[in-house]
């Protein structure tokens, strides 16, 4: 189970990230530039993240029990996925995706570049 310092850790260590939470949601939500990326139920039993419609299908498709359509934003993508659930490998690569479908192109350019050549460094 992903638990909901995890992925605070995960999503604030994008470049540029923060965390906002709205009163009237009263739930973590995570955002580049005041564009939000992913959010949190306020226990961590789910998290939210921005998804292509294509992506999302795909996802709910392979295990609907664990991830879903989010209410009232599902439809451009965003997916609810069950904390208990997921892999969390693998709801590691969505939140980076997730940060990567809001951030800006020179953003997220920047922040390949870097991590490019952090492997390289690495000899990855």
């Amino acid at each position: 189970m992903v638990k909901a310092a995890q992925v605070r850790k995960w999503a604030l260590a994008m470049p540029e990230a923060t965390e906002v939470v709205v009163e009237s949601w009263g739930h973590p939500t995570f955002r580049v530039r005041d564009k939000i990326f992913a959010s949190m139920a306020t226990d961590g039993s789910t998290v939210g993240v921005k998804a292509s419609k294509e992506e999302q299908a795909a996802l709910i498709a392979a295990d609907p029990e664990t991830f879903s359509p989010s209410d009232y934003v599902g439809r451009h993508g965003w997916t609810t996925i069950v904390a208990a659930r997921v892999d969390p490998d693998e709801l590691h690569e969505l939140i980076i995706e997730a940060w990567r479908h809001i951030a800006p192109k020179r953003l997220v350019a920047a922040h390949d570049a870097a991590v490019d050549a952090a492997g390289d460094a690495t000899g990855e």
